[in-house]
């Protein structure tokens, strides 16, 4: 096997090439993180959202059901039979139960301890 003086062996990455490699990673990661965490905190409002809406229409069959006026109180023990696996589910950010108004006819009949957060877990108007 011959060598040329000339020829140089070149192995493995310098240290400058590694420096700009990670400097990239870090960028994307940078980029990516804050996403990924909105994204999470969006879809666990949603989450609370869809179940404040199933409490609410075990709140109104029960009353429809029952013969309940707007003023008749209720209990989480009279809905839990409407909703699935008779269990009143919790938020998905922070495992906190929901807040029941106690009367058929209040407006909102359930909200969220994390209704501040951001974005809010509040249920809008019906349309």
């Amino acid at each position: 096997m011959k060598f040329d003086v000339n020829q140089s062996l070149k192995r493995g990455f310098t240290l400058v090439e590694i420096m700009i490699v990670v400097a990239i990673i870090g960028l994307l990661a940078a980029i990516a993180i804050p996403n990924m965490v909105k994204a999470r905190n969006t879809a666990q409002a949603n989450a609370c959202i869809v179940n404040m809406r199933a409490i609410d229409n075990a709140v109104q069959q029960f009353a429809v059901e029952n013969n309940k006026t707007d003023s008749d109180p209720f209990t989480r023990k009279d809905i839990e039979s409407y909703i699935k696996d008779n269990e009143i589910p919790v938020c998905p950010g922070g495992n906190k139960e929901y807040q029941l108004a106690g009367s058929i006819g209040a407006r909102p009949s359930v909200t969220c301890p994390n209704a501040g957060n951001t974005p809010p877990h509040k249920i809008g108007p019906k349309i």
